[in-house]
């Protein structure tokens, strides 16, 4: 299989805000579009906060008395409304110029398949889901909606990818439940459905599996300054958009 030259690769100790997570994942479509540059970045939320979907209208979660609550920002993929809580999620930006797959859909088959060895290796027999489900009036949660690429335990989804295409350059992210959120304890994560520990670098262990499917090389990386001053440009903007639509 075709993989990309090199891959920068940040993985975050530090938690942020929703709307920084989510201008984060904005300016490396951007780099990746403007520079050609690659990017497989590993994050986490400093609180429980709502991501929309990008064809969501805010209408939606405020029908919600408990999640309406919480801190939200819209996301630039589409699907559902994610609860971001304890979670570990992660976002891969590909340039244009990318051979590593011929249609948009086969890079999550890549990703999942790469986080399913990863989690097998330590304990948690995560599976497809291999069947996608439409409903008419879809629920209001993205892990409450079948697709065929999700991962499953026990059969429930734990993890969940989306989307978003521009200028011929792709942002693929995705949220990987650990744990069960008090605020949706329906929806449970790893270590509620199977007794296996999680290591405390956990990160670092589904990066490594990752980025040999994904890339000839790689190196760890951070943000450059003219990325950090986009963040902040998008920060403002997205913290005016949520709740406008």
């Amino acid at each position: 299989m075709m993989r990309i030259p090199e891959l920068r690769v940040i993985i975050e100790t530090e938690a942020h805000s929703g709307v920084w997570n989510m201008a984060v994942d904005e300016a490396l479509l951007e780099t990746a579009i403007a520079e050609g540059v690659a990017t497989l970045r590993w994050y986490q939320w400093s609180e429980p906060t709502v991501s929309l979907g990008y064809f969501q209208k805010s209408a939606e979660l405020a029908s919600d008395n408990l999640l309406s609550r919480l801190p939200s920002v819209r996301r630039l993929t589409g699907g559902g409304a994610i609860l971001h809580h304890d979670e570990l999620t992660y976002s891969v930006v590909l340039p244009a110029n990318q051979e590593l797959f011929e249609r948009p859909e086969q890079l999550y088959d890549i990703v999942h398949e790469s986080i399913v060895g990863s989690l097998r290796e330590i304990g948690f027999p995560v599976s497809f889901r291999g069947e996608t489900v439409k409903c008419l009036d879809e629920p209001l949660l993205c892990f409450l909606r079948q697709d065929s690429h999700d991962l499953t335990l026990s059969g429930s989804k734990v993890l969940g990818s989306a989307q978003r295409r521009r200028r011929g350059s792709i942002l693929q992210h995705g949220s990987l439940i650990l744990r069960a959120s008090p605020l949706a304890s329906h929806l449970r994560g790893l270590t509620d459905l199977f007794s296996a520990n999680l290591p405390e670098d956990l990160a670092n262990r589904l990066n490594l599996c990752l980025v040999e499917s994904l890339a000839e090389s790689w190196k760890l990386g951070t943000l450059t300054e003219q990325e950090i001053e986009m963040i902040y440009r998008l920060c403002e903007q997205n913290h005016m958009d949520v709740r406008s639509r």
